[in-house]
């Protein structure tokens, strides 16, 4: 027979690995809570910086674009006083659009392209008459996300903008086209102009260009959206893409 003392150590020795045992494993799940717990903080704390930087980036950009906006308009409007009073109207719209709608995060798809339209009017006086200026609406406004707050304000100024400043408007065949688009979940518009022979003058000062507008929807619409711009022969293209959809799933998984 086994000595009874042995009988009781043995066991006195299991319940004291069981205890070692359970106290390491308790232990161990202590510590991968609290590393658990200091991941998430620090990924919460990570983006929330990042929401603080996107934020200023966006905000300097936008003291960079409104001003620039603000200044281009009112030159247009001066140098063709005779056409002043229609002008003033649509710019009205403009300034209403930039002083009470600008400072959102988000509008809808419709303001944006309402706003869009007032500048290309205002934009209009600028060119003969005569002038082949075309403008398409393909939007689908039964769609769902038309009217529900997904477009950055002011994210299509400098594409409507570039074609003016930069188009051919003085040769027969030339002409600046914009096309809107929705289709399903994408929206997209098209400006299109024929590009001046003559050299382009100096950037302003304090210009607002296609760098900007880049930064700017790599800040907001990450991997939905898609800018492409360069020359065809000698037409300039730009055309921009949003997945608003995608987009707006996004916005609502990240709170």
């Amino acid at each position: 027979m086994i000595p009874l003392l042995i009988i009781v150590t043995s066991t006195a020795i299991i319940t004291s690995l069981l205890i070692v045992a359970i106290t390491t494993i308790a232990w161990l799940l202590l510590r991968l809570l609290q590393e658990q717990k200091k991941h998430r903080a620090a990924t919460e704390q990570y983006k929330a910086l990042e929401r603080t930087v996107q934020a200023s980036q966006l905000e300097t950009i936008g003291y960079k674009l409104n001003p620039h906006l603000f200044k281009n308009t009112l030159n247009t409007i001066q140098s063709h006083a005779y056409q002043t009073y229609y002008a003033l109207d649509k710019l009205s719209n403009v300034l209403d659009y930039i002083l009470y709608e600008s400072d959102r995060k988000y509008v809808t798809l419709q303001e944006e392209i309402e706003f869009c339209l007032s500048l290309i009017e205002i934009n209009r006086v600028k060119v003969s008459p005569l002038f082949d200026l075309r403008v398409k609406n393909k939007v689908d406004t039964g769609n769902a996300l038309y009217n529900q707050p997904l477009i950055a304000p002011l994210i299509m100024i400098d594409l409507v903008e570039n074609a003016f400043k930069h188009a051919d408007l003085q040769s027969e065949n030339a002409f600046i086209a914009v096309l809107f688009e929705l289709k399903g979940p994408v929206f997209s518009i098209t400006v299109s102009n024929k590009i001046s022979s003559k050299p382009a003058l100096k950037k302003e000062r304090g210009g607002f260009g296609t760098d900007s507008l880049q930064k700017r929807l790599s800040v907001i619409y990450q991997d939905d959206y898609q800018l492409k711009h360069g020359a065809e022969g000698d037409v300039y293209v730009a055309h921009l893409k949003i997945n608003l959809l995608e987009h707006k799933n996004k916005m609502f998984t990240a709170g």
